[in-house]
């Protein structure tokens, strides 16, 4: 008799098959590489769609907005860091369905709206930011990929009031989040590295350092808890997605943190920085105030988009 295969063999085949497709660009803090088998919430979710299947659907909050520091980007809009990304996500797309022909798709959770106020960026910016990336898709024929984003949700209502509905329905409250920094060093990590940022992108603090810190701080509870917010309302729209980060997490984690560029450390992002197109032909992102001492400007539709060296 021919041996029994487990109905499930195939799936689980395919999971660890696709998750491997992921894994090198995985973006975590923890030292060396590790294998799919230790991904067991990925491997789950993504038999769940092998086995009807599904294309596997994956869930990123990201691209929110570009950083409000000028010495950090290049405008307001998308530019090449944006666009090298995007590619790179259709193009991840594309590889899944080499291997399992219904594919995958990806969904940007853009979630600029979700905290704006908190970051100091105008919504108008926002809106032509996240709208410029729906445009990017589709002239580039990136059809693996759309955009999701609180006017999805709240179509008719004022900015303001589509972020107190999200943090009244979603928010962690205050205290629970300070109770969890202090207790999870993955959670006191995010925590600071997001006050790093907002010191960063204040870049008109007229006060001292140590009060643009302390203010920095509060305001980055705020960011997270609508984070988290909106973490749980992507869930709530799109409940049996693959869900993505864009920041680092721990091998294992519910969320699968993902590289989008190469950068110098595991926090740099095409909207918090410049892309500059090293004389090798890659790419790297970095600050623009330092992007502009190793390359020259070029533009792209009359508007700034990256630099290049040589």
């Amino acid at each position: 008799m021919p041996p029994t295969i487990a109905p499930d063999t195939l799936p689980t085949r395919l999971s660890m098959a696709i998750l491997n497709l992921l894994l090198p660009h995985h973006r975590t803090t923890d030292p060396g590489p590790a294998s799919a088998e230790r991904f067991p919430h990925q491997l789950r979710q993504v038999a769940d769609f092998v086995r009807d299947d599904a294309p596997v659907t994956f869930t990123l909050p990201a691209f929110p907005c570009k950083s409000p520091n000028p010495a950090k980007v290049l405008g307001h809009l998308p530019d090449q860091g944006e666009r090298l990304s995007l590619g790179f996500l259709n193009t991840l797309c594309n590889e899944i369905e080499r291997i399992y022909p219904p594919g995958a798709r990806m969904v940007i959770c853009s979630d600029g709206h979700a905290f704006g106020d908190l970051i100091r960026v105008p919504d108008e910016h926002i809106d032509a930011y996240a709208d410029e990336l729906r445009t990017l898709i589709g002239q580039s024929g990136l059809t693996r990929l759309s955009v999701f984003d609180l006017r999805d949700v709240f179509d008719d209502l004022p900015h303001d009031t589509r972020r107190a509905h999200l943090h009244k329905s979603y928010a962690p409250t205050l205290d629970a989040l300070r109770a969890e920094v202090r207790a999870d060093a993955h959670t006191l990590a995010l925590y600071r590295g997001i006050t790093r940022f907002l010191v960063e992108d204040t870049a008109d603090h007229a006060g001292t350092r140590s009060a643009l810190q302390r203010e920095c701080r509060q305001r980055a509870y705020g960011v997270i808890q609508r984070s988290r917010a909106w973490g749980d309302l992507i869930a709530d729209h799109h409940p049996r997605s693959v869900r993505l980060s864009i920041h680092p997490q721990p091998v294992g984690a519910p969320k699968f943190g993902i590289r989008l560029l190469e950068a110098p450390d595991a926090w740099t992002t095409p909207w918090h920085s410049a892309a500059l197109r090293r004389t090798d032909g890659t790419w790297t992102l970095m600050p623009r105030a330092k992007a502009v001492e190793l390359g020259r400007l070029i533009e792209c539709d009359g508007r700034p988009s990256h630099f290049e060296q040589g």
